[in-house]
C-alpha cells in the first residue's frame, strides 16, 4: 500500500481512516430506519438564570429524553448548551441541542417558556407586559408551528396576564396553556409555615392561590398538619386579631422574592425546581395536584377571562381539572380583587 508524507514530513497511510470507518469496523447494524423521535422532549426558551435553573432541575429529575434550548444570544446559547454537554456522562438525557432557530424544538412535549424582558425604573406593569407581548408573539407561534400538541409552561412575568396572552396568541386549548402561578408562592408559604412550625417542609399543607403576586391569597382556612386544621386552633389565624400574627408569613412570601433579588441580583433556584415539578407531573401523567394558573372565568364568580391559580390536577392532558375549594367570604372576595387587578391590566393589551 503506498504511503505519503503529510506537511509536518511523517508519513500516513493514503487510506484515511474517517469516522465512517471507524464506525463500521466497531459496530454491525442491524436494522436501517431513522431512528425514532424523542418521547419526552422538552424545550427551554430563555436562557438565562432562570431558563438554565428550569433546564437543570429537568436534567437532575431525569425528565426528558431530549433538551432543546433557544434563545436571541448565539454565543450565550452555545456556551450553555457546551456547559452541558461536558456534564452528560453524569446525565441520564441522551440528546441536548441548542439553536435560535425554532426547528430545533420540533416534537417537544414541554414548552418552558421563560423568555422576556425585565421591568426598568419607573416603568408601568401595562408598558412591561406589552413589551413581553411584543416578544411572545414572535416566540409562540413558532412553539406551535414546531410542536402542535405540546404543553406550555409560561414561566416569564407577569406570568398570568402572559399565560392568558399566550393561550390567545397559541390558539391551542385553553388545557394546555399552564404558568408557573402561585406553585412557587405556595412552596415557600409551606417553607415558611412549617419552620415556624418546626416540622418538615413536606409535612405542612397550605395554598396560595390568585396571582403570582401581590394580591396573592392565602387559603387560612386550608392550613393543616396531619390533617389538624390550623384555622380550629385559632381561629383568628391569618387576620390583624391574631396574636401570634401569622398573616406575617405570607408578607412574606409576598416579599420574598424581591428580598432574593435585592440579596443576589435575581432569583432562579427554587423556579427552576417548582417548574421541573410541574413538568414531572404531566411528563408521567401523575394526577399530582399543583396550583397554577389556568383560565378562571366562571369559577368563583368571576366573570373575565383571566388565568390565575387554582389547585389544578396536571396529567398527560394538561389540566384535567381544577379541585373546588370550599372557600371563606372573604377568601372569595380576594381571589376576585387578585382577578380584577390582572384584569385591569390585560384588558388595555393590544395585538394579541
Amino acid at each position: 500500500m503506498g504511503r505519503d508524507k503529510c506537511d509536518s514530513g511523517i508519513a500516513v497511510s493514503s487510506v484515511a481512516f474517517n469516522m465512517a470507518s471507524i464506525l463500521q469496523k466497531l459496530m454491525t447494524p442491524l436494522w436501517s430506519g431513522a431512528p425514532e423521535p424523542p418521547r419526552n422532549k422538552v424545550t427551554v426558551v430563555g436562557v438565562g438564570q432562570v431558563g438554565m435553573a428550569c433546564a437543570v432541575s429537568v436534567l437532575l429529575r431525569e425528565l426528558a429524553d431530549e433538551l432543546a434550548l433557544v434563545d436571541v444570544v448565539e454565543d450565550k446559547l452555545k456556551g450553555e448548551m457546551m456547559d452541558l454537554l461536558h456534564g452528560s456522562l453524569f446525565l441520564k438525557t441522551p440528546k441536548i441541542v441548542a439553536s435560535k432557530d425554532y426547528a430545533v424544538t420540533a416534537n417537544s412535549r414541554i414548552v418552558v417558556v421563560t423568555a422576556g424582558v425585565r421591568q426598568q425604573e419607573g416603568e408601568s406593569r401595562l408598558n412591561l407586559v406589552q413589551r413581553n407581548v411584543n416578544i411572545f408573539k414572535h416566540i409562540i407561534p413558532q412553539i406551535v408551528k414546531h410542536s402542535p400538541k405540546c404543553i406550555i409552561i409560561v414561566v416569564s412575568n407577569p406570568v398570568d396576564v402572559l399565560t392568558y396572552v399566550t393561550w390567545k396568541l397559541s390558539g391551542l386549548p385553553k388545557h394546555r396553556i399552564i404558568g408557573s402561578g402561585t406553585n412557587l408562592d405556595s412552596a415557600r408559604f409551606r417553607y415558611l409555615m412549617a419552620d415556624k412550625l418546626g416540622i418538615h417542609t413536606s409535612s405542612f399543607n397550605g395554598w396560595i392561590l390568585g396571582e403570582h403576586g401581590d394580591t396573592s391569597v392565602p387559603v387560612w382556612s386550608g392550613t393543616n398538619v396531619a390533617g389538624v386544621n390550623l384555622q380550629t386552633l385559632n381561629p383568628n389565624i391569618g387576620t390583624d386579631a391574631d396574636l401570634d400574627n401569622w398573616k406575617d408569613t405570607h408578607k412574606q412570601v409576598v416579599d420574598s422574592a424581591y428580598e432574593v433579588i435585592k440579596l443576589k441580583g435575581y432569583t432562579n433556584w427554587a423556579i427552576g425546581l417548582s417548574v421541573a415539578d410541574l413538568t414531572e407531573s404531566l411528563i408521567r401523567n401523575m394526577n399530582r395536584i399543583h396550583p397554577v394558573s389556568t383560565m378562571v372565568k366562571g369559577m368563583y364568580g368571576i366573570e373575565d377571562e383571566v388565568y390565575l391559580s387554582l389547585p389544578c390536577v396536571l396529567n398527560s392532558g394538561g389540566v384535567a381539572s381544577v379541585v373546588n375549594m370550599t372557600l371563606t367570604d372573604d377568601e372569595i372576595g380576594q381571589l376576585k380583587q387578585s382577578a380584577d387587578t390582572l384584569w385591569e391590566i390585560q384588558k388595555d393589551l393590544t395585538d394579541v
